[in-house]
């Protein structure tokens, strides 16, 4: 089994670059056209010259963490803690559930301290 293991990994790289370049935007890809790329990765890739190729000078990188975020940040992940309009939002649901107003939670639990079977009707017989 263990002497399969090399021709299984350079069959693993090569699919992977394959779909990587199939995968890979227009705007993304340097130096070739993605057709040569195609066509690179296919031919070259049972030796690993294709593939290699492919991951070094093919396809434009990116920083980890700079996935198109702007000068001031804007479109990254926040937190929901360290988010200041999901924190406004909770301020804002509090005073309007202060006020005694709709906001408030009192119905919802009502309804989820019943018993389930509290409001079937009995069928009348064994089914």
């Amino acid at each position: 089994m263990l002497r399969y293991l090399p021709f299984l990994l350079v069959l693993a790289v090569w699919i992977y670059a394959f779909i990587d370049v199939l995968n890979t935007p227009e705007k993304e890809v340097r130096h070739l056209p993605k057709v040569v790329w195609v066509i690179i990765v296919l031919l070259f890739g049972e030796v690993l010259l294709g593939p290699i190729a492919w991951f070094v000078t093919g396809k434009v990188r990116h920083a980890p963490g700079a996935g198109g975020v702007g000068a001031r940040g804007r479109g990254r992940w926040v937190a929901p803690d360290d988010n200041p309009e999901f924190l406004k939002s909770l301020r804002d649901e509090s005073k309007s559930g202060d006020d005694g107003g709709a906001g408030g939670h009192g119905d919802d639990r009502d309804d989820r301290d019943k018993d389930p079977g509290e409001n079937k009707k009995d069928t009348g017989g064994d089914a």
